[in-house]
């Protein structure tokens, strides 16, 4: 694809061809008694049974697999706090390539320990992001890496689309897609997914109250970026991008935010009746449909369960 254009209904469905023999076709659950607490019929897209734990590793391969070879004679390099991370490490292994990787210090331990497991370069900043900027500029000067934004590239976002493809593939009569927030890339490619595939789907984003930049970027029409965020949801802690967010304004119906602890019930729910491992990120997407009932009462909604990557020694109900 052209990696300088927003992607078109034919990227998505090259990238989901792709990536096809690298990455899982997830499954889609659902869960009688949580259908019976929502009011509402819900298809969960479990990409916590991902390579590498996330959807992540749908945009890392589709970005590693289709840029050419002399960019990246010399690896790639990104920053991340985890799940992008292992994605791209993962993915540098399929073109035998190295990874460099910039992770802010207080990573969870089990996304350090899966980076690694890849064969991934961690060079460790203090956890902001001026901090992963500038430590990542330094080891592209150092390295000749290929940068590989985590969610600010468009052959990321493609790739990332392909998640909300399948489940539209599997379940063509959804009324409502949500996702989860953070940088915005797989909110952006669910968007995209859902305007070329089922356009009558409403597409609508979770996001921590903690670090709800997109809801203000939303609603006041101007990007707004995190500072200092404060939430459970390590994934959803980063800023809207100058690519993710234009296709945000443009194609998602409503933001919608929600607090730490209805997202940990949430996760807690999910782990005791559907008996799958979801971080915290992917229950604030359940947990807005919890929060509001009447809004969602009745429909048939699907549900990106972006990741299973936790720390099980530092469980939040413990």
């Amino acid at each position: 694809m052209d990696i300088s254009r927003e992607p078109c209904k034919e990227d998505i469905l090259t990238a989901a061809k792709r990536i096809f023999t690298y990455v899982n076709r997830t499954p889609v659950f659902t869960c009688s008694t949580i259908d019976n607490l929502a009011g509402a019929n819900i298809f969960f897209k479990c990409e916590n049974f991902q390579k590498a734990g996330a959807f992540k590793s749908r945009g890392a391969v589709n970005a590693v697999l289709s840029i050419d070879p002399n960019d990246i004679k010399h690896g790639v390099a990104t920053h991340s706090s985890g799940n992008h991370a292992a994605a791209l490490a993962r993915a540098a292994l399929l073109r035998n390539i190295p990874a460099y990787i910039v992770m802010p210090e207080d990573s969870s331990k089990v996304k350090i320990a899966a980076v690694k497991s890849y064969g991934g370069r961690i060079t460790f900043c203090t956890p902001t992001l001026a901090a992963r900027e500038e430590k990542l500029n330094e080891v592209l000067t150092e390295t000749h890496a290929f940068e590989i934004h985590p969610y600010n590239n468009y052959a990321i976002i493609a790739g990332q689309a392909t998640a909300a493809l399948e489940l539209i593939e599997d379940q063509p009569s959804l009324d409502t897609i949500i996702a989860p927030v953070g940088g915005g890339g797989l909110l952006s490619g669910t968007a995209l997914a859902a305007h070329y595939f089922l356009p009558s789907a409403k597409v609508i984003a979770a996001e921590p109250e903690g670090a709800d930049d997109a809801y203000k970027s939303f609603y006041q029409s101007k990007l707004i970026p995190s500072i200092n965020p404060d939430t459970i949801a390590d994934g959803l802690r980063t800023s809207l991008g100058s690519l993710t967010y234009p296709i945000i304004k443009r194609l998602v119906s409503d933001i919608i935010t929600v607090d730490d602890k209805a997202t940990i019930d949430t996760m807690k729910l999910v782990w005791e009746r559907m008996k799958i491992i979801i971080e915290p990120s992917s229950a604030v997407a359940l947990a807005i449909v919890l929060q509001n009932q009447q809004r969602f009462k009745g429909q048939k909604i699907g549900i990106i369960i972006s990741g299973g990557n936790v720390d099980l020694m530092q469980l939040p109900w413990k």
